[in-house]
């Protein structure tokens, strides 16, 4: 081991004594030393191999061709491939295919992997600076910021869509070829890749990269310190720090939460490099940063499925209304990252309450993402009840929950066991089998959980072998509820919920160890403590199939906002409910005979055509509208109640009757669908709802179905003086707008007509707000065009 290998070892060991932790970190094992069993993991790691693999690599490739300038083989993919984030896909599958191999041991992937990082090292050698992207004009992007020329926005930098982010995919997807998959060829080009970085960076201030990382840009600070650790070179960990994000990391460090309204998925895989930073230097500023992080996005802004945010952004943590009225709920990229830091603070720190955290995301968000059978994956997973999920198709849909999914189901062994020194670890109840080489220790895992409340493990042992085996107590079994025998014969058990059973004993080859996990119906609050609630059985959120009426789009065309559930929302006031005026209300929670994690709440249910409602785990709800989340009412507080939610979705329906198209401002994936461009333009939140404003400008393009467009809705904040511009429509003076600041603490709608002349052209109409000079535009909340 050289000498800054060495470091990096007594830098882990550091952190581990700085935190308190005595002992070594615990490590889980590669994927390729666990296989999958029978089972519903199965299942879906067998249906993503077959999504994988029908997608066309050549395709995929094109955009990093083109940038190279070699010719293309076949036109790239449409969707978000080629309309800005193009080459984004490609680093993500090159991830899949490393997570695939290494999963399945299936040649016909690893040959499929090789061929991608050979094609993609053809346009590396082709540019010879060690850049390779796919980012459109991306050699004379990167030029221009070498050269200190930055113009970053939340969502753009130098007017092209987050090419950071979109960089962090290729050099994320070059290390999982060579570390998961063990590609050397991948090893060389990741390092001159990073090698590009360092120059692109050398001449810039630490003020510039940090303006820059205003952008979105993924977990650059990640990737950088794995280079570090892979060459033993510490220059990648001061780029790795550089790289980080003091806005987000500084206020984390001081145990402050100001995640309100934020991106989500930009800042998670900021904060996953913040602990790689940890792991590698010793630093317990940037662990404590992480652990904060993770504490606060679990406890107080997750609902029950593991997931977080409403429309991408974090929601306030007091305020869930909008996560049970909008249709944008989770997003799968958050889970999936939220389930790499887990992985990594579990490591850091041994503790088997994270796993109680991995274990609930993983049955209930990431494995209900994909569509069984078919494949394809989902963006949003709505919380508002009776609405509905939709899924990608191969040839068309390519968001960024496409490409976290592609990986999703192709990793699932990672967190089932784990191992510190000698000791082994079982964290998840999957069916599998571990092949732990090193210790020439083979244990295997039967279990029809959640189906069935128990495992069986055996052990296969070369000789044998005296170590300590470790087994979960979940924290979602009771005290005293779960019992063992080890070769039939019942042992004590004295450990409590949410720690290890420790089983020390000299094991040999046939020895049995068998589980009885007793699980508890509960329910469980949304996290502002509104009278919403979820059922779970154990760890598995319960949901009812409502029907299954107006699911427009279920399966996802290529149109840039295919990923939403657009179809008709039924009001809130005729939503079932629960009417009970007590606080256990699980107990009315009836097993079905015959039918396996199937249950009724016939007792509780109102009205009463929904009585016959069952509740089954939600992994296995697809292609049909739901209730996940309940709301909870007293006899006397119901009709209150829906009075007030028939008033208030009365005035939603008529403005969404009306409303051919809207883009909510400063909000990422709406300005990107509606192809916002700008100029010295800025975002923020007020009154927990975005905005964007600029002393340039900025514009955005809304749909115009058959030239129905009578006149624009603008949302403005009634406090903002001084602002005057202009709203340009296509180009042609629409409004003047002068604001004063005097309509006081509180939003307010303007709406201008659209004259004929400029509603005749076919295709969408460019809405522009121009900043008068010496003066700024007002800040744009939402943008409606609306029809008579």
């Amino acid at each position: 081991m050289n000498r800054f290998r060495t470091g990096l070892l007594i830098g882990t060991l550091c952190t581990q004594a700085l935190l308190g932790f005595a002992q070594e970190p615990v490590k889980s094992f590669p994927l390729r030393e666990v296989r999958l069993l029978p089972g519903a993991f199965k299942e879906a790691e067998q249906t993503d191999l077959q999504y994988i693999m029908a997608m066309d690599p050549d395709r995929l490739l094109a955009p990093y061709r083109r940038e190279a300038g070699l010719p293309s083989k076949v036109a790239s993919y449409g969707n978000w491939e080629n309309t800005g984030l193009d080459g984004h896909m490609g680093g993500h599958y090159l991830t899949a295919l490393s997570l695939m191999a290494a999963s399945t041991g299936d040649k016909r992937v690893q040959d499929r992997l090789t061929y991608m990082v050979a094609e993609l090292k053809r346009c590396q050698d082709q540019l010879g600076t060690g850049y390779v992207g796919g980012v459109p004009g991306g050699v004379a992007i990167w030029k221009d910021i070498a050269q200190g020329k930055i113009d970053a926005g939340t969502f753009s930098l130098n007017s092209k869509w987050v090419p950071l982010y979109n960089i962090h995919k290729t050099f994320a997807g070059l290390r999982d070829a060579y570390l998961v998959a063990g590609n050397e060829q991948a090893k060389t080009m990741l390092i001159r890749l990073a090698d590009w970085m360092i120059q692109l960076s050398a001449g810039l201030s630490d003020e510039q990269i940090q303006n820059m990382l205003r952008s979105e840009h993924g977990g650059l600070n990640e990737v950088f310190a794995d280079v570090s650790f892979i060459t033993g070179d510490k220059k990648y960990l001061e780029l790795a720090r550089r790289y980080s994000h003091r806005v987000i990391l500084d206020p984390l460090v001081e145990q402050l939460d100001r995640l309100n309204g934020l991106h989500a998925n930009t800042q998670i895989p900021k904060v996953i490099g913040f602990e790689r930073i940890a792991e590698l230097s010793g630093d317990s500023a940037y662990h404590r940063a992480a652990r904060f992080f993770w504490e606060t996005v679990v406890k107080q802004r997750t609902v029950a499925i593991g997931g977080n945010s409403v429309s991408e952004h974090f929601n306030p943590a007091n305020n869930f209304s909008s996560m049970i009225s909008r249709v944008e709920g989770p997003e799968t990229c958050n889970t999936y990252n939220m389930l790499k830091l887990t992985k990594q603070l579990y490591e850091a720190e041994g503790k088997a309450s994270y796993l109680d955290y991995y274990e609930r995301a993983l049955y209930n968000h990431i494995l209900s993402t994909q569509r069984p059978g078919t494949g394809g994956f989902v963006y949003f997973t709505p919380m508002r009840p009776r609405h509905y999920r939709v899924y990608s198709q191969v040839p068309q849909g390519m968001w960024c929950c496409v490409g976290s999914g592609l990986e999703n189901h192709g990793k699932y062994g990672e967190m089932i066991y784990a191992h510190r020194g000698n000791d082994l670890y079982v964290n998840l109840f999957i069916p599998s089998q571990l092949n732990w080489k090193e210790q020439g220790v083979m244990l295997t895992q039967q279990t029809k959980f959640p189906d069935q409340e128990s495992t069986r493990l055996t052990l296969t042992t070369t000789q044998p072998r005296k170590f300590t085996l470790n087994l979960r107590y979940p924290s979602w079994v009771a005290a005293g509820a779960l019992s063992l025998k080890i070769n039939g014969k019942k042992t004590d058990v004295s450990a409590q919920p949410g720690s290890y059973i420790a089983l020390e004993r000299t094991w040999k080859k046939g020895d049995q160890i068998e589980i009885t996990l007793t699980m508890q119906t509960t329910t469980e609050a949304l996290p502002d403590g509104s009278n919403y609630v979820a059922f779970l059985r154990g760890p598995i959120v319960l949901a009812a199939k409502t029907d299954t009426t107006d699911l427009n789009g279920l399966l996802a065309d290529d149109s840039r906002m295919g990923h939403i559930a657009a179809g008709k929302t039924y009001p809130l006031q005729q939503m079932p409910l629960l009417v009970s005026t007590e606080s256990r209300i699980e107990k009315y929670l009836k097993p079905v005979p015959g039918k396996s994690l199937t249950y009724t709440a016939s007792e509780l249910l109102y009205p009463a055509k929904y009585r016959t409602l069952e509740l089954i785990p939600f992994y296995r709800l697809h292609d049909a509208r739901y209730v996940i989340y309940w709301q909870k009412q007293s006899p006397e507080g119901l009709q209150k109640m829906q009075e007030e939610l028939a008033r208030q979705e009365a005035v939603a329906q008529q403005l969404a009757a009306i409303t051919l198209d809207v883009v909510y401002a400063g909000e990422q994936q709406p300005e990107s669908d509606h192809f916002v461009k700008s100029e010295k333009s800025n975002t923020g939140q007020n009154q927990d709802r975005h905005w964007r404003d600029a002393r340039g400008w900025f514009s955005y393009q809304l749909k115009n179905p058959n030239q129905q467009a009578d006149r624009i809705q603008v949302t403005y904040w009634g406090k903002d003086r001084n602002r005057k511009f202009k709203i340009l429509l296509n180009d042609q003076p629409l409004a003047t707008v002068e604001q004063d600041g005097q309509k006081g603490e509180a939003f307010y709608t303007e709406e201008y007509a659209i004259p004929a002349s400029q509603n005749a052209q076919a295709g969408p109409l460019t809405v522009k707000f121009l900043a008068e000079p010496g003066s700024a535009t007002g800040g744009i909340y939402e943008v409606r065009l609306l029809k008579k």
